[in-house]
């Protein structure tokens, strides 16, 4: 029964207990291997109820009768809110069935959709707040009466755990009977956390000695946190994670005009090429038509673009350049 029937949570005489149905500890009964069988321990429901009535003699549980909460016993703060809370509801309610309204434009619909939310709102108005008291006549009877747990069993593993630490306190005190190899190991044990506990202090003294030193140094704009999470609410191994933060706090650099560099780095490159040619046409007319001719074609050759360079032969070599002499030759 303490397991299977479904209980619910209250106060009763300021203590917070827990109570369950009469009706409902009925029909588990009836529903578990104790009615089924040929021999059956609960044949009737009767029976249950004689049962159930021993069980609350025997101090399992006790009868309560539930009294319903006034309003002058709850507090003027939360009945001031409630008035409000419940006033906007009441508002978005009447907003929310006007919408529907309109979406479903029937008036069949609309009059279902009101008697459903009449429906709901009786509901709310049914399910009022209530307290337990002690009930005068206490005896099971089958009916929506609460019956309050009483019998709270100690689970199991609590006894185990208990056990434990009386043998374990029992041991601590026989420390002078161990073997000597025993408290040998025990003593470096002692030590080794006593050492690792003295590091961990130590570590976050350097820590904080050198993030003074560094914040000094640099006038507050750099911020090294070694192990940040050391002294942190944080797992064990989360605590040596990460190694370090690394924070700037100072003014920000200012970007580097590094789009005009770009732009201004082509228009060099043809300036240059444009001074090449002017300087051969120039040596075109003060000498020979063909040395000029070639040199033209050796500018040309240097400032091939990539689609002329991309072009290849069918043996899959480059075109080759031939001077004006051996063509006419």
């Amino acid at each position: 029964m303490r397991k299977n029937v479904p209980i619910k949570k209250t106060k009763f005489l300021s203590h917070n207990v827990q109570y369950f149905t009469a009706s409902k500890a009925i029909d588990a009964l009836l529903d578990s291997n104790w009615s089924k069988g040929n021999d059956p321990l609960f044949k009737s429901r009767e029976f249950i109820v004689d049962y159930l009535h021993t069980m609350l003699e025997h101090k399992f549980f006790h009868r309560a009768r539930k009294v319903p909460v006034s309003e002058q016993e709850l507090k003027g703060k939360r009945k001031e809110k409630k008035a409000i809370d419940s006033g906007d509801e009441k508002k978005e309610k009447a907003k929310e069935i006007e919408k529907e309204k309109k979406e479903r434009g029937t008036d069949a619909e609309s009059s279902v959709t009101e008697a459903k939310k009449e429906e709901g709102t009786d509901k709310e108005k049914r399910k009022r707040k209530i307290r337990l008291d002690m009930h005068n006549d206490q005896r099971f009877v089958d009916g929506l009466d609460a019956y309050v747990w009483i019998y709270d069993p100690i689970p199991f593993h609590y006894w185990i755990i208990g056990t434990l630490l009386v043998l374990g306190a029992i041991g601590v005190c026989l420390f002078p009977l161990w073997p000597p190899t025993v408290r040998l190991g025990v003593y470096y044990l002692s030590l080794a956390g006593a050492g690792f506990l003295v590091f961990i202090i130590v570590l976050a003294i350097l820590r904080l000695i050198i993030f003074c030193l560094i914040w000094l140094l640099t006038l507050g704009k750099h911020h090294l946190w070694i192990l940040p999470n050391l002294t942190e609410d944080v797992s064990f191994f989360a605590s040596f994670w990460p190694l370090y933060t690394y924070e700037y706090k100072g003014p920000k650099p200012k970007k580097k005009e590094k789009d005009s560099d770009a732009e201004d780095e082509p228009d060099k490159k043809s300036d240059d090429d444009s001074s090449s040619k002017k300087k051969l046409l120039e040596d075109d007319r003060s000498g020979d038509g063909t040395n000029g001719q070639n040199r033209v074609e050796d500018v040309h050759d240097g400032s091939e673009s990539e689609s002329e360079t991309s072009q290849r032969s069918s043996t899959g070599k480059d075109f080759e350049m031939v001077d004006q002499v051996d063509i006419d030759s």
